[in-house]
């Protein structure tokens, strides 16, 4: 009998290990732009007991710690979440059950963790916002990154050497601020709108559009910026007044 009790306790090992490894689950996030020095990610997911929730730069995971195995249901950022916000804000927004911050990326290196505990049998559908102002640099070192086993790397453009997206977007908003301040004195820059240049020949230039002020005045300004998307560099910035 103690000789049978081995292989079935490794089996039983083998199973539990298996089960482990499918109650984790990674997801990306779809990013859609925004302005300002902020950022914000809402995320959405299903959970049947307790799990927990990791965002880190544009990439996501969900670990099941009990109940069945939990589920992304959205992801969506304005921008990755920077390696070191200045001010971060965690705000649930709906769930029968126990929500909380119990990581910040302020003192985590840009680990925000997130806590779910369901009490009532059945799924439940979870929805909570992260958003921050300041900080910069994206973890892991491309868009969205490598940071856990498997999540590859996602570029937006041609070519195998792409640089990521979101950092040279990051670039040309440094590149502009700077000239808004240097051409117009302006000191408080508001991003209303960035997108990669979809015009043919274009496709090396990031355009958009902010809102202003020195402090009395405002005003909505135009932008270009010529980036080298291999490694980043803003060649050129034009700003304009509207």
């Amino acid at each position: 009998m103690k000789n049978r009790s081995f292989p079935l306790a490794a089996t039983i090992l083998v199973c539990v290990a298996q089960a482990n490894a499918q109650s984790v689950q990674n997801f990306r996030a779809n990013i859609t732009g925004g302005g300002g020095d902020g950022g914000k990610c809402t995320v959405e997911v299903d959970v049947d007991d307790v799990a927990e929730v990791e965002v880190y730069g544009a990439e996501g995971r969900i670990r099941t710690l009990s109940g069945g195995p939990s589920i992304w249901r959205r992801f969506q950022c304005t921008s990755p979440l920077p390696r070191n916000p200045a001010d971060f804000r965690f705000r649930g927004i709906d769930g029968r059950g126990r929500v909380e911050l119990i990581r910040d990326p302020r003192n985590s290196g840009g680990r925000a963790v997130i806590r779910i505990e369901d009490p009532k049998g059945g799924r439940e559908g979870y929805t909570f916002d992260l958003e921050w102002r300041g900080g910069g640099g994206y973890p892991g070192g491309s868009y969205p990154g490598s940071s856990y086993p498997g999540s590859g790397g996602e570029y937006r453009g041609g070519g195998g050497n792409q640089y990521p997206i979101a950092e040279a977007m990051n670039g040309c908003k440094n590149a502009v601020r700077e000239r808004a301040r240097r051409d117009y004195r302006v000191r408080d820059v508001d991003f209303t709108n960035i997108n990669r240049d979809d015009n043919p020949g274009r496709n090396d230039w990031i355009v958009g559009t902010f809102d202003g002020g020195d402090g009395r005045n405002r005003d909505r300004y135009s932008f270009a910026c010529s980036v080298n998307f291999n490694n980043g560099n803003v060649r050129s910035v034009d700003v304009r007044r509207r």
